[in-house]
């Protein structure tokens, strides 16, 4: 098998090493032991000094389920920041409260779920469709942009040193899985090749190959017809011999139980054990797995298959320095470490990094808050805690709601006038109460208010994974595009009242924001902002901070433009591949300085076998009068039928004081000219057109923004034969 790994600089000695102890262990183990260790809530096993241990943990934007901790933007916020830095910086920082949370719970013998360092993130599923409930979950729509940001926080969360493990991350859900939720353990996802590879498989493909990433874990669906946990092609052929994954693959919850109640690829629980275990499932969540005996017995599964996953496991372990006798650097963090100022004010600067600015009638935005004597804060995402820290998240010691934000930002000096305005979802607040009743209320905060904040949009009580989210919606998944509940006639209201309005949209994906994309005086896309994310929203609209985040999910007009939420063909979807003009594009953020580049340079031609050292040089210069960063992005449109009009293939986030500049240089590769064909082969063309500036190349972007990208042409020069 060819190792394709690259960029990461780990000691084969040393992993030779800690494999050795793993099979010198396994081999001191009768089949019982064994078998009873491929569960994720694997027993101790006294004799030997083995520890019991849960594999299952989650920290997809802060520690989660175990108390505690800082809870960060959820991850389709944090994607908005498009800053790969700050990506580390936060995965880094979850690791640190990880190990010291895991320190405590070790000292005081909790050895629960949700106490271990094998922490199942990040999801770097593509958000290909609006109404999947757990697009929040991921990095967005591009591939390109979730292989980056996904890749550095994996380097975050693992250390700098891959021998020696600050947590173990896990990629999922492996693989081409994003809805619908509500049918997805019987659900055959069926994907042509160009697709499978050019958009499925990118982001995992880079993760692999770009990091040691410990762990990967399989999806609920079919793919293709292979139930996924137990596809021969997705964990053998591309996930062992393609990518050149040594690490171990996890079931997702039950999935495997999916192969014969679900998807009827197997009749019975043994057969499904054997299917996913022989195919290279390493460790079940769920309880399946506990049929491994039997399965090994009747000779199902050759225990020798059953030791390589074992092997696997405790090579895992030993590399986190947890079984008997080990110690490792991280063993003095300890609790005073978790939740301390610097991580709250990381936590802030998270969310004041994602935060998109949609739209700034006139500037209208900052406001001066000594101008202002009363502002209306109408709304259900208003002081709703759960609109700030989507799914799969930490309990943190203090929730900064919008309301308490802006509160707390303005003090005494102004007035503030609050209406729930309606529910989340029902037609009222009060259960005896008549339908719509508190728009009365609603009327007279406006009519009281100099300004009005209307903080409208979901949390993941409405969107999220099939079972969690208790909603009337499908399963977590939406409907369609619309706020739900009475949250429309809430938003009109406002926004017909004569008073200048800003919108606050809380939510993990796109909804339809047309009729404040018409009257509103700004409008600002908050995602989940984390657990400060209300002073971060009091931040932005008082000017103490530069608004700087970019969509990393297309706003679509209506879902009526969309494919069948069943089909996944990229025809259609995506900015890569949309037809129509979005509401509001992918890429796409404002802020309050204007920016300009000049001094383009991107060559004019490249010979084919040179692709790897393309850059592309630029001026960046801020010409506004407040200081703040912008993103510089890179796309490439290759020529050819069935090609993407274009696609993001680089981007750097950059600080400069106002009227400060800077040369800004941005590396291309092979990589960023390859196409995929009708097979899922690679393949450069003649012609290519880069284009340069702080948006895609739509026309859109370019009406909101007022400004377009340079275009550059780029032709590759095809090498002779030799």
């Amino acid at each position: 098998m060819e190792n394709h790994m690259k960029n990461v600089n780990f000691n084969r000695e040393k992993l030779t090493e800690y494999k050795k102890m793993a099979e010198e262990l396994v081999a001191k183990m009768n089949l019982e032991e064994k078998c009873s260790q491929v569960l994720n809530w694997a027993p101790a096993i006294d004799r030997l000094n083995v520890k019991s241990y849960n594999w299952w943990n989650e920290a997809l934007h802060g520690v989660a389920r175990a108390g505690v901790a800082t809870v960060f933007p959820q991850a389709i916020t944090l994607a908005a920041s498009f800053d790969e830095e700050l990506l580390k910086e936060i995965g880094d920082a979850v690791s640190t409260e990880g190990r010291a949370k895991y320190n405590n719970q070790q000292k005081y013998g909790d050895h629960d779920i949700y106490k271990g360092l094998t922490f199942w993130a990040p999801n770097i599923n593509i958000f290909r469709d609006p109404r999947w409930g757990r697009g929040h979950e991921t990095f967005g729509e591009d591939p390109y942009l979730t292989s980056r940001l996904g890749t550095e926080y994996i380097n975050g969360i693992q250390g700098e040193d891959p021998d020696n493990l600050k947590a173990a991350a896990c990629t999922k859900h492996f693989a081409v899985h994003s809805g619908p939720e509500g049918i997805r353990h019987s659900f055959d996802a069926k994907v042509n090749k160009k697709d499978f590879w050019e958009t499925y498989l990118y982001a995992f493909e880079r993760c692999i190959e770009d990091t040691h990433v410990e762990a990967v874990m399989g999806a609920y669906n079919r793919v293709n017809g292979e139930p996924a946990c137990g596809s021969k092609t997705l964990l053998k052929d591309i996930l062992r011999d393609r990518f050149g994954f040594e690490g171990h693959v996890t079931s997702d919850c039950w999935a495997i139980k999916d192969f014969y109640t679900g998807h009827m690829v197997c009749e019975t629980p043994l057969e499904a054990v054997a299917l996913a275990m022989n195919n290279g499932c390493d460790v079940n969540c769920g309880d399946l797995f506990k049929n491994m005996k039997q399965a090994v017995e009747e000779g199902l599964v050759k225990e020798s298959r059953l030791d390589e996953a074992l092997v696997r496991l405790f090579t895992t372990r030993y590399k986190l320095g947890i079984m008997e006798g080990q110690s490792t650097k991280y063993d003095k963090l300890t609790l005073a470490d978790v939740d301390t100022e610097e991580m709250k004010a990381l936590n802030l600067k998270a969310a004041l990094d994602s935060i998109v600015l949609l739209k700034n009638e006139n500037a209208f935005l900052p406001l001066d808050a000594k101008k202002i004597k009363t502002i209306g804060i109408v709304g259900p995402n208003a002081d709703n805690r759960k609109a700030l820290v989507g799914n799969y998240e930490g309990t943190a010691s203090r929730y900064d709601t919008v309301l308490l934000g802006i509160e707390d930002f303005v003090g005494d000096d102004v007035r503030i006038m609050y209406s729930e305005g309606c529910h989340l979802y029902k037609d009222k607040v009060e259960n005896l109460g008549q339908p719509n009743d508190r728009i009365a209320e609603v009327k007279g905060v406006c009519e009281n208010s100099d300004v009005i904040v209307c903080c409208v949009g979901l949390d993941a009580g409405l969107e999220g994974e099939e079972g969690d989210a208790g909603n009337a919606y499908a399963s977590g998944d939406k409907k369609d595009l619309q706020l739900p509940g009475l949250q429309n006639e809430v938003l009109k209201c406002t926004l017909d009242s004569g008073k200048p309005v800003i919108v606050v949209l809380l939510a993990g994906s796109s909804l339809d924001l047309g009729y404040a994309k018409d009257k509103a005086a700004a409008i600002i896309y908050a995602g989940y902002p984390g657990a400060r994310g209300g002073k971060a929203v009091a931040d932005i609209i008082f000017g103490k901070a530069n608004p700087s985040g970019k969509l990393p999910f297309t706003f679509y007009n209506t879902t009526e433009e969309l494919p069948s939420f069943t089909d996944y063909s990229m025809e259609g979807r995506t900015y890569r591949y949309m037809k129509n003009d979005a509401q509001y594009p992918f890429g796409y953020g404002l802020g309050y300085s204007e920016f300009d580049i000049s001094d383009v340079k991107v060559p004019s031609e490249c010979a084919a076998d040179r692709l790897d050292e393309v850059e592309v040089k630029l001026t960046l210069r801020n010409k506004g009068c407040f200081d703040g960063a912008q993103v510089v992005q890179i796309y490439v449109a290759g020529e050819g039928k069935n090609v993407p009009r274009y696609s993001l293939k680089g981007f750097k986030k950059v600080f400069l004081k106002a009227g400060e500049k800077t040369e800004v240089t941005l590396p291309l590769s092979r990589d960023s000219f390859e196409l995929y064909n009708d097979e899922g082969e690679k393949y450069v063309t003649a012609n290519y057109t880069v284009y340069v500036g702080f948006s895609q190349p739509d026309a859109e972007s370019a009406r909101l923004l007022g400004t377009k990208p340079v275009a550059c042409g780029f032709t590759v020069k095809q090498n002779r034969n030799r």
